[in-house]
């Protein structure tokens, strides 16, 4: 009785290695070059300067402007300050004053 044997395919035995080397290089590439990669790390740092900066300018902004809040609270209001936000407010100044605006940009 004659037994055949089916011929190994050599490009069978390539598959898994070849398979694993593409997902090698595909996630090595985006590990690299992704949104989240090694290269964009710098990018992500000098964003997160640039808004602690923003934070911390904002932040004196909201504690200068809650100052004067707090002076023309319920309790608390000076006449000067009074004085000065109804002059800005309603534009009225008296006869003998000259009156300087200084544009402030919000």
């Amino acid at each position: 009785m004659r037994t055949q044997f089916k011929k190994q395919r050599s490009w069978i035995r390539w598959i898994i290695p070849a398979l694993s080397i593409g997902c090698f290089f595909y996630f090595g590439f985006h590990s690299w070059h992704g949104a989240f990669g090694l290269n964009s790390a710098e990018a992500l740092e000098l964003r997160r300067v640039e808004l602690t900066e923003r934070l911390a300018s904002l932040t004196e902004r909201r504690h200068h402007l809650e100052h004067k809040v707090r002076l023309l609270g319920d309790g608390a209001v000076e006449a000067d300050m009074l004085d000065e936000r109804a002059r800005l407010l309603l534009n009225l100044a008296r006869e003998d004053e000259v009156v300087y605006f200084i544009r402030q940009d919000n």
